[in-house]
């Protein structure tokens, strides 16, 4: 059986951050936080590492300038966007299946 997407502990009353999000700088806790977002509403198990490119993309002018920005860069987010809005469901089971469950 395949876990769920962990639940986003409830932050600390002085507003630290949660326990497994810890070693993380503020910055990357912030795309790990838009990754869980973008599962949760895209009603994936599992949190993947679309969802954290997609989060880093938008996240961080940096990471977009890593992929060469213009074109490529639209090319790359489109990719995700239809991922995300339905594209992926059929994507997800011939791409990412662990072959773990039967599909």
């Amino acid at each position: 059986m395949q876990a769920s997407i962990p639940r986003q502990p409830v932050r600390e009353q002085d507003g630290s951050r949660p326990v497994d999000d810890a070693g993380l700088s503020a910055e990357l806790s912030a795309v790990v936080a838009g990754a869980r977002r973008r599962a949760l509403r895209d009603a994936d198990r599992q949190i993947d590492t679309a969802h954290l490119l997609h989060s880093l993309l938008e996240a961080d002018p940096e990471v977009r300038e890593v992929f060469g920005g213009g074109p490529r860069i639209v090319r790359l987010l489109g990719y995700l966007v239809q991922r995300s809005i339905g594209y992926g469901l059929r994507w997800q089971s011939g791409v990412e299946d662990s072959g773990a469950l039967p599909v």
